[in-house]
């Protein structure tokens, strides 16, 4: 242990991230009677809490709003004694018996880590994208989909996500139209039908974002079709993107990953390091969903229990 880590306490688990797998690991965790730290710079439930509903995770037939749901995480683990403290992770430390992690509020040490931050939104980088984000472009559907009532916006992707998202917005806006680079969807087949039959929803197939324009807000998004190269403009009041994510791993060093960045773990959450485990979405895996970061992060607590034992 280094002078540093002696002086301050040591927990004997950290937890990177209050999301499901965070949180889940979290409350096994202390119900094992571990010492555990969670450190998370959003509001506890990671991005669930922009999802107005929760409708696929057992145990609620009619739903629940997902702010409710991080809620309902965080007292559970609090209530077997995790610590949460809200801070920006800036780096980890993961090799040595003490593992150490910097943050915005100061360094913390753990004997073991669960890393659990998830995965944040992919962006187009085109001109005019980072200077409207929030201004007219947006990421969360349910978040600002409210702010755009009677209005024109558009929808940029292809997947279950962005589907899912644009048949959320025609609560709210008079037209939606669904940007995507290909000739068809990728959603699944119940989503696909809900979109090309919507009356509301106009599909610009085969067709991408050039760049986005406005003074103060969002007006026009300049737009290619790709099979005859030609240019539109095409005049909406909001832009929503759903182009794929990108895991929240740049802070963490000597663990083994893939191509795209997502850790690699066995079946038992375990990373190439020992007493680092990964759970949710930021691990590679089949299937991203609540239910299943929720069952990673029991399996990565028990783990670390097993391995401080």
């Amino acid at each position: 242990m280094s002078p540093e880590a002696a002086e301050k306490k040591v927990y004997d688990l950290v937890i990177l991230g209050a999301g499901p797998a965070g949180l889940t690991a979290a409350i096994y965790g202390g119900r094992a009677n571990m010492d555990i730290l969670v450190l998370e710079h959003m509001m506890s439930g990671g991005e669930i809490t922009s999802s107005e509903r929760l409708d696929n995770y057992p145990g609620f037939p009619e739903g629940i709003s997902g702010i409710e749901f991080g809620q309902f995480l965080e007292k559970q683990a609090t209530r077997f004694g995790a610590e949460i403290i809200s801070a920006t992770i800036e780096e980890a430390d993961v090799l040595g018996d003490i593992k150490k992690v910097s943050t915005s509020k100061g360094d913390f040490y753990g004997r073991t880590m669960v890393v659990a931050t998830g995965t944040a939104p992919r962006v187009l980088g085109v001109p005019g994208e980072e200077m409207l984000r929030g201004r007219g472009i947006s990421f969360c559907a349910t978040c600002d989909g409210p702010f755009f009532r009677n209005a024109k916006v558009a929808v940029i992707g292809g997947g279950d996500s962005a589907v899912k998202e644009a048949l959320y917005l025609t609560r709210f806006a008079n037209e939606v139209f669904l940007i995507h680079r290909r000739d068809k969807l990728r959603a699944v087949p119940f989503l696909q039908e809900q979109i090309l039959n919507h009356p509301r929803v106009q599909i610009l197939w085969d067709t991408v974002v050039k760049s986005f324009y406005g003074e103060q807000k969002l007006e026009k998004i300049i737009i290619q079709h790709l099979k005859d190269s030609t240019i539109a403009e095409l005049p909406v009041d909001g832009a929503f993107l759903y182009v794929g994510r990108i895991p929240n791993t740049g802070f963490l060093k000597g663990v083994e990953m893939d191509g795209k960045g997502y850790i690699i773990t066995s079946e038992e959450m375990e990373t190439s390091v020992p007493g680092i485990f990964a759970a949710g979405d930021v691990r590679r895996k089949f299937l991203r969903q609540v239910v299943t970061a929720a069952s990673d992060g029991a399996i990565a607590a028990m783990m670390a229990v097993r391995f401080l034992e």
